[in-house]
């Protein structure tokens, strides 16, 4: 008898017709087998919303048999909210080991703070599972070359969480810019605005009874709990968080690198610093970077403490050719001629702002539509690791600009900065003992 993992494996490479018609009894007493895939989903504040919508809206497919986060508070609120939703309650475990080991588990997903994407990502491909991350999918770029290394190791899907790529309206106008609708296309100028608030000076206090900060840490080098970190300002320490470049800057960045058709760039340059507030935050709260590819150029603006919009937005991307400009973001696109006037347009009939932290919109259920299809029917995924990656570390080499305040030089072959050992220290990251991840 062939087990269950082996069935999945078998009809993800469209050859499962023999193992169908000897194991469509017992199959079919398993919940989640044939059609649908068992997820659990690991990391349940803020974004893991998303994902709940997104599985619900591909319910046909996938069925959410687990749910995991370090407070137990926040995993019963999600549980509870699963059940209502998907029709069924998921297990909860705390600890997502216990989960990996449950071969009835065929993918995760995972919406942590950032220093545990690459090294739970690993950890499941190394279990057998294949793997939708949330970007950035790794806390610096030894991780995410890694994380790409284990991807190819060990053969399962891996999609990252950039759920523009998904957008029907930005396939649409990528496609167009590189079939020629404004020219050549040469720039491209990103930003991101927001108005968030001072995180303060956090005090040491006692680990709340329902979380366990050890697991929390994880992979990071340990220090104490302080009252001003969990559940979302991890973003702004450096050991867990990755800053606003990583958690935003990704989105809008990925999509300039598509359009230009760009991979690593030769040089970076990023100036700016926290100037709103004097609190805990320890990256920018405004900064101004460029990335040169030769004949091309991609800048990134980021003003996470004043929300003045630009052209009239939140964030975005204006893509420069020699023919016209195109003016994207996640509600729709604009086509404006080489004097600035208007000539096309189209609305994704929605709209988003910068203060949704959950970010639940048909962009994500399109993401997770095309990671099932990945998993099950082989189909391309429109955001696989190795395309992710490039992005990710782009912008991890632009805080490692900043930190230094020096212009870095790259080889565009794999990123890797050249002749300058400093900006290379931070290629990697140090681990708490025992926790490191491996290929």
């Amino acid at each position: 008898m062939i087990t269950r993992r082996e069935f999945i494996d078998t009809l993800a490479t469209g050859t499962a017709g023999l193992a169908i018609a000897s194991t469509a009894k017992s199959y079919g007493q398993i919940l989640g087998s044939n059609d649908r895939l068992n997820f659990a989903v690991i990391g349940l504040h803020s974004r893991a919303y998303a994902h709940l919508s997104a599985l619900r809206a591909n319910k046909a497919s996938a069925r959410i048999a687990y749910v995991c986060d370090v407070d137990t508070n926040t995993m019963k609120k999600f549980a509870a909210e699963t059940e209502k939703e998907m029709g069924e309650a998921p297990k909860t475990d705390q600890d997502f080991r216990n989960i990996l080991k449950d071969k009835e588990v065929d993918a995760i997903t995972i919406a942590t703070p950032d220093h545990w994407h690459a090294p739970m990502a690993i950890a499941g491909l190394q279990a057998g599972k294949h793997v939708y991350v949330e970007k950035p999918c790794s806390h610096n770029p030894a991780e995410g070359a890694m994380l790409v290394q284990a991807q190819k190791k060990y053969g399962k899907q891996v999609q990252m969480g950039t759920q523009q790529r998904s957008s029907p309206h930005t396939i649409e106008i990528v496609d167009r810019i590189h079939n020629g609708d404004i020219g050549q296309a040469y720039m491209a100028k990103a930003w991101y605005c927001n108005t968030r608030k001072s995180i303060g000076v956090g005090k040491e206090a006692p680990v709340p009874s329902q979380l366990n900060w050890d697991l929390w840490q994880g992979p990071a080098p340990r220090r104490a709990y302080t009252d001003n970190i969990q559940p979302y300002n991890w973003h702004w320490f450096k050991i867990y968080g990755t800053g606003e470049t990583l958690n935003n800057g990704t989105h809008e960045i990925d999509v300039c690198r598509w359009a230009l058709g760009v991979e690593f760039p030769q040089r970076i340059s990023a100036q700016g610093g926290r100037y709103h507030f004097k609190d805990d935050w320890q990256f920018y709260d405004t900064l101004v970077t460029n990335f040169e590819y030769g004949d091309k150029m991609i800048s990134w603006d980021c003003r996470c403490c004043n929300g003045m919009k630009v052209y009239d937005r939140d964030r975005g991307s204006v893509i420069i050719g020699t023919n016209g400009s195109v003016l994207v973001d996640r509600d729709g696109y604009e086509v404006y001629d080489l004097k600035g006037k208007k000539t096309g347009e189209k609305k994704a009939g929605s709209e988003t702002s910068s203060n949704d932290l959950m970010g639940r919109d048909s962009m994500t259920d399109a993401h997770f539509a095309n990671f099932i299809a990945g998993v099950k029917k082989g189909e391309k995924l429109n955001a696989p690791v190795s395309v992710g990656n490039v992005a990710v570390t782009t912008l991890q080499l632009a805080n490692v600009a900043w930190d230094l305040k020096r212009v870095l030089t790259l080889d565009p072959s794999d990123g890797k900065v050249q002749h300058d050992p400093e900006a290379m220290k931070q290629w990697a990251r140090s681990y708490e003992k025992g926790w490191e991840p491996h290929v």
